[in-house]
């Protein structure tokens, strides 16, 4: 793309999808690759009528939690937004990103945010690729600058598993036959899932597996390759940790888990609390869900197929409990207005969209609940996004 100018700007905060931000006479000017603190020279690649989108080509005034990003792909695959940050300063940017959602979207004036839970290794985490294959059968990703594609080779990710590294250096330039590869690996089981099937001869790695399992806190999961899981098990882990306390079960509780899954939050649950109802709308993770509660030797768990807001209005049970873990979406409206209704005690939000729970938390607290507490958990380091785990509970009345 041609710049259509280049601007001096002061950076003074940081955006919600990792640009930095500062303003020229006025106008909001976002920087991808800037630090807040910077004054730095900004490459305007777009311009709108409020706002200007750029990169950042020089630095004046470097901030001290600069640092050189170890990935030769970072600023051309779109993979990472933030390594060319500190790792601590990561944290508290992202931070401060949930904090300003949930005021400015949520309409809360001091929401209880707390500080995030990094990760011990911020590198090397993510046990799930979905690489781009170009015409000559090359493994890489596509970014886009807003006006166009481009395909970028990667030989290495640097926040995959090593494991995941591997795979791609075998397949690498062996994937004609096929658009997209993903490559799944259990660490905690050492399985790999490769799909599509790859029928190229010198590929070493097995491919067209039908599922893999995984293991979190001492649980096995089978993982379809059309089911989701997180791409963050050690994450995973401490969250679902964090989960189990902010619901501090007495073991009398009717727990209900939607937006379900493979049944992760049901099955490591289910044993400190009476039963369990678990919605899912994914044919494939709920095959998973009843593997995974049959492997795990779970009598108090019920498996629901269908879409959440077309399962819980007709529920016959009222839960004390509740877990939404949706997509970046969100809630549909009518799961919010059902919860209103039946005023679970408690209600333990999981999102990886800081706006869309900020919207979603809104429509909660304005129904009768109080919010507790917003506890921000670092599932995907050097990246913008943002998983959150809120805990509400019911001050109104009950009738």
């Amino acid at each position: 793309m041609v710049p259509l100018r280049t601007l001096k700007v002061a950076l003074t905060d940081m955006a919600h999808r990792g640009e930095a931000l500062g303003r020229i006479n006025g106008q909001v000017v976002f920087a991808a690759f800037g630090v807040p603190g910077e004054e730095v020279v900004v490459e305007v690649t777009r311009q709108r009528r409020d706002y200007l989108l750029g990169r950042v080509v020089e630095v004046d005034q470097p901030s001290e939690d600069r640092v050189s990003p170890p990935c030769p792909y970072f600023g051309r695959c779109g993979g990472c937004q933030l390594q060319h940050i500190a790792y601590q300063r990561q944290l508290a940017l992202k931070t401060a990103v949930v904090q300003d959602q949930m005021v400015r979207i949520g309409g809360f004036t001091d929401p209880p945010v707390q500080p995030m839970l990094g990760a011990r290794d911020p590198w090397g985490y993510r046990n799930h690729a979905r690489f781009s294959v170009d015409g000559a059968g090359r493994l890489g990703y596509v970014s886009s600058d807003g006006t166009r594609y481009r395909f970028v080779q990667v030989d290495e990710c640097q926040i995959m598993h090593p494991q995941i590294n591997a795979a791609l250096k075998d397949l690498q330039g062996k994937a004609r036959e096929s658009r997209q590869v993903s490559v799944r690996y259990g660490i905690n089981t050492g399985q790999v899932l490769v799909q599509p099937r790859l029928r190229e001869p010198t590929v070493e790695t097995p491919t067209g597996q039908l599922y893999l399992e995984e293991q979190l806190l001492g649980r096995r999961f089978r993982i379809s390759a059309a089911s989701f899981f997180q791409v963050n098990p050690v994450q995973a882990e401490r969250m679902v940790e964090v989960v189990r306390d902010r619901i501090a079960p007495r073991g009398t509780e009717l727990l209900l888990d939607a937006y379900a899954g493979v049944g992760t939050f049901a099955i490591l649950l289910a044993p400190y609390v009476d039963r369990v109802i678990a919605i899912e709308e994914s044919p494939s993770a709920v095959e998973d869900a009843r593997w995974n509660v049959e492997h795990a030797g779970l009598h108090n768990i019920d498996l629901m197929l269908g879409k959440v807001e077309h399962v819980l209005p007709d529920l016959d049970r009222r839960a004390d409990v509740v877990i939404l873990d949706p997509s970046r979406n969100g809630c549909h409206r009518k799961v919010l207005d059902c919860l209103v209704r039946f005023r679970p005690s408690t209600v333990v939000y999981v999102s990886c969209d800081p706006a869309t729970l900020a919207r979603d938390l809104r429509i909660l607290v304005d129904g009768g609940y109080r919010l507790e507490e917003v506890q921000p958990i670092d599932m995907f380091p050097q990246t913008y996004h943002i998983e959150c785990v809120s805990t509400l509970r019911w001050q109104g009345t009950w009738s």
